[in-house]
This record gives C-alpha cells, structure tokens and sequence, in this order.
C-alpha cells in the first residue's frame, strides 16, 4: 500500500504493569517540569520607568538560567522580583548634561502565592544617561548574573524551595486527590509533575501517584475521542471523512480501556472505504519498548499542556518585600 495519510502508526511505549504513547510537545518546555523553577516577575513601580522595569526583568531572567534554575514558562509558585529605589540623583555639569543616579537595587526570591520571602540581595549600583530613563538603564546593566553573591542568594532559596515541598509533599498530594475526585486530571498531573527532582522524598511519593491519575485521563480521553469519531463517521461515510476519523483515532493512548473499541471502528471504516471507494485504509500498529524516561515524558508533555493554557497575566503577592 502507498505511504498517505491513510496509514497511522501507534508507538507503544512498554513499562511497570501499562503502556504509553508521548504527546508532541515543546520539549524545553516539558524540561522545565520536574526541576526548580521560578517567575522573573515585575510589578509596576511608580518610581521607575517601563523601559526599565523591561531591563530588569531580562536580567532576572538572566540571573535564572545562569544559575541552574528553569526559567518558567508557566505561573510558578515561586518568583524573582526587585525593587529599585533612587539614593541619589545628579545633574552633571558637562555638555550635554547627564543625569547620575545611584540605585538601591534588592533582588528577592519567594513563594508568589503563599506570598513568604526566601531570600533577598542588595546592589547598589550606578548609571549615567542623557535622561533618568537611561541612565536607569545604564545601572540594570551592571548587575552580573555570576557575581558570587548573586550565586549564593539564589544558592539560598534554591535550597528553601527543597524544604518547602518536603514540608508540603503531604498537603501537596491531599491536593492532587481532590482535584482527581473532581476529575480535573490535567491540573492534578501538572502539580504533581512540578516537584522538583531534587527533592528526593517528594518526588518519589508524587511519581506513585501519577500513574492512577494518568490512566484516569487517557481512558476519559478515549470516550470522549471515539464518541467524536464515531458521531463524525455516521454521519458522512466517505474516504475524506474516513482521513478525518483516523486523525482522532490515531490521537488515543493505545493503553487507554477502549482502544479494542477503537479497532472495531477502525475496521468498519476500512471496510466501508473499500466497498464505496476500492481504496485501502487501515491503521497499522508497530509496537516498540520504552524507557522509564518515554513515561515520566507523557506525564509531563499532560502538564505543559495544562500549564501553557493558564493565564499569563498573573498578580503575585509580594506583600511586605520591601
């Protein structure tokens, strides 16, 4: 048969007691889950410019990635933030005359919602511009993500956020059990698959609990998926039609409860297209065994999903700061 859009493979993926199939995604993005991860995060500030506040953000953001912490896509639970406040201002007497200001920069890095500081760092830094936008400006570029007192601040609450999710690992798992008896699976996959690695104890308790959850979803997934391919099929039972069914079809976990369903009707449709059309159409199945990794990928490729669907303009609490 020629290679079209008629032939759909299915991957599985072989391990512990059920199979799996990894989403497409963005694989930076499904790096960031499973690793401490933080908000560079900017509310306005009457005291400094927009242009400004955009250049401290960068260097927030800066300061993350140089120091091993995943650059969140999502609203992280934990932020970066700063607060800037001018201790002096001067107008030079050169020609042009340009503006001097010394700043009192303070770097904090905290739990945005529960709003508690972890850590803070002191700068003072120094700029000379042509207007006071630019010499803000002038001063943001001094701060040097490789300072050691940089590393060791974000050192700091690097290892505050380890103590709060084993101190919270209970509280965080009651969590993801409602939101499973409320069948909000994708939210519940999403926090569990947030923990970081590097909290060992954590960790390990919320990957136990993925699996049930996971299986939960796939096999809702399922229903609500040949529902649609059955409706769609009845409903016009012709080759481009039958291309639109393999479609949804070929988007089902092959380990989800209704995939022998899912044959049955790619098997009708098989034959329906060669009675009406004298064309071909089947689902070819290669089965191939995975790693631990391939699995722990599926889980996390559910909560980028989750995570990049939620809104982006969110309002933390830094309450107190500064």
């Amino acid at each position: 048969m020629k290679k079209s859009i008629n032939k759909f493979i299915y991957s599985f993926a072989a391990i512990v007691s059920f199979t799996t199939v990894s989403i497409a995604q963005n694989a930076a993005k499904s790096d960031e889950l499973g690793k401490i991860a933080l908000t560079a995060y900017m509310p306005s500030q009457e005291s400094m410019p927009e242009d400004t506040t955009n250049m401290l953000t960068n260097k927030l953001n800066q300061i993350i990635s140089t120091n091993g912490i995943a650059n969140s896509s999502f609203n992280s639970r934990f932020i970066i933030t700063a607060n800037a406040n001018v201790m002096t201002k001067d107008i030079t007497a050169t020609a042009p005359p340009m503006t001097a200001l010394t700043l009192d920069v303070t770097l904090y890095i905290g739990d945005g919602i529960d709003g508690k500081k972890f850590a803070s760092k002191s700068l003072t830094l120094k700029g000379v511009g042509t207007n006071e936008t630019k010499a803000y400006i002038d001063a943001m570029k001094s701060i040097n993500q490789n300072d050691t007192g940089i590393q060791s601040f974000v050192t700091n609450a690097k290892n505050k956020i380890i103590d709060y999710y084993n101190a919270n690992c209970n509280k965080l798992i009651k969590e993801v059990q409602l939101l499973d008896k409320q069948n909000l699976y994708e939210e519940a996959i999403f926090k569990l698959t947030s923990v970081p690695v590097e909290c060992t104890d954590c960790y390990n308790k919320t990957m136990a609990v993925i699996p049930a959850i996971y299986k939960k979803k796939i096999n809702r997934d399922c229903s609500v998926k040949l529902a649609e391919a059955n409706h769609l099929w009845n409903a016009n039972q012709d080759y481009d039609t039958a291309v639109s069914v393999g479609e949804i079809l070929n988007s089902i976990d092959p380990s989800a409860a209704c995939f022998n369903e899912v044959k049955a009707l790619s098997s009708r449709v098989g034959k329906r297209i060669l009675e009406i059309d004298k064309r071909e159409w089947n689902l070819n199945y290669e089965k191939e065994v995975g790693l631990q990794k391939d699995l722990i990928k599926a889980y996390r490729d559910v909560g980028v999903a989750y995570g990049s669907g939620q809104p982006k303009n969110f309002t933390y609490n830094v309450l107190g700061w500064w």
